[in-house]
Parts: structure tokens; sequence; C-alpha cells
């Protein structure tokens, strides 16, 4: 199990672990305590944790894509092109990326004045229901933040696409089809983990205002925050007999 591509899935199960354990346990144990109370210093450190491991987990996706290329595309070369410290530096760019995109964020929000109660309006401290509070009428530094944080995501998208053509042109131009169902088979997991996050993400931060009651906001909260990090675990197992 100490090849590429467990050592990324090590990293993935990190930040899997992690959006969950910044999110459930506290709206668990204010369910079990009917209260909704969180500290101010709590609220700020479940923002910037939740940022850090989803954004990485991101990251992570699209090194994992570029992996399944070089493992399709360039096997001759897997063992040069993503030796151990290769591997090392991409998984420390990755985590290096989701922590100063949290930075960003973070500290952007919270610099905020903010004046209109102090009731946010989910199950975990979540960006724009904190801006929600703010009496600010300037939002111009978080459209910044939201830009460059747009063009990390893009950027990761594209990356994962232009991964994804190459492999596909590859496989097809396998004449056996026993080795293009391997290849497919490869890729699969790593394909349903993207596609639940872009579609999960997409469809929160993306959703028409007509759709803002706080029912629909809870659920689609929950569905990107919580729903995939605890699906990738089975997904990644299923049909994966080493593991």
């Amino acid at each position: 199990l100490h090849t590429p591509m467990y050592f990324f899935l090590l990293n993935l199960s990190v930040t899997d672990l992690g959006c969950i354990s910044t999110t459930v346990p506290k709206s668990m144990a204010n369910s079990l305590w009917d209260t909704r109370a969180i500290s101010y210093t709590g609220c700020v450190a479940q923002l910037f944790f939740f940022l850090v491991f989803i954004s990485t987990e991101f990251c992570l996706l699209t090194v994992m894509a570029y992996d399944r290329y070089v493992a399709i595309c360039h096997p001759l070369h897997y063992g040069t092109l993503l030796g151990s410290r290769a591997c090392v530096y991409m998984s420390a760019a990755a985590w290096g990326s989701g922590f100063l995109h949290a930075v960003l964020h973070t500290a952007n929000t919270f610099s905020l004045p903010l004046c209109h109660g102090n009731a946010v309006a989910q199950f975990f401290c979540e960006i724009p229901q904190i801006l929600k509070l703010s009496c600010s009428d300037t939002y111009l530094s978080e459209y910044v933040v939201i830009a460059v944080s747009a063009c990390l995501y893009f950027v990761c998208f594209v990356f994962i696409v232009v991964s994804y053509v190459q492999i596909f042109r590859a496989v097809l131009r396998i004449p056996s089809q026993q080795g293009q169902h391997k290849a497919f088979s490869m890729c699969l997991p790593h394909l349903a983990v993207v596609s639940l996050f872009l579609i999960t993400g997409a469809f929160a931060n993306l959703k028409p205002p007509s759709m803002s009651s706080l029912f629909l906001g809870l659920v689609v909260a929950f569905l990107y925050s919580v729903f995939p990090p605890a699906v990738n675990p089975l997904i990644y197992s299923m049909r994966n007999q080493e593991l």
C-alpha cells in the first residue's frame, strides 16, 4: 500500500475526517443539550479548519487526477514522475494551498464588523451566514477573496478535465476490452468522488435566490459539508481488494 495512489488516498482520508470532525460533533452536542451556542473563538476556529480541509481536499483530488494520468498515459515513467519525494511535495503543496486559502477567507470574514445579532442560521459557522450579520456595506474585500478562490478552483477543475480527456484518449487506444475495463476501473472511484464534490459544491453556491428557505439551506449545507466526506471511504473501498 506504499504507492503514490494510496499515499494520496491517506491524505484524502485525513481531510475527510477533518471535515466531519469540525462540524458534526459540535452540532450533535448542541442537539443533545438543546442549545445553539458556540463561542466567537470556536466559530472562527470551526470556519478556519473547515476551509483548510475542504480546500485541501479539492487540491488533493487534482493531484490524484495527475496520478491517474501518469499511471495510464505514461506507465513506464510512473516511478520516475511520481517518486516518494514528488508525492510529498505535491501533497505539501495541496495542504499549503488549503491553509493559505483558509487564512485569507477567515481573516477577511471576521475583519468585517458584525452588528446584526449573533444568530447563525446554520448548523456550523458558514461564511454566507456570517456575512449576513455584518453591518458593513462594503464587501469589496470579500469579493476579491471569492475571486481568488474561484480562480484556484477553476484552475484545479480545468486540470482535472484536461487530465481525464488525455486518459480517455489513451484508454480508447487500448486494443483489448479487458485492458480498457481495468483502466476505467482505476479511474472510476476518483471520478465518482470528484463528481460528488463538484455537484454538491456547485449546488450549494449556485442555487437561485428563490431557493433560500432555512430548511433547504440546512439540507444543502449538509450535502456539501458532511455527505461527500462520509461517502468517500465507501466509494474507494467497495471494489478495492487491496484496501
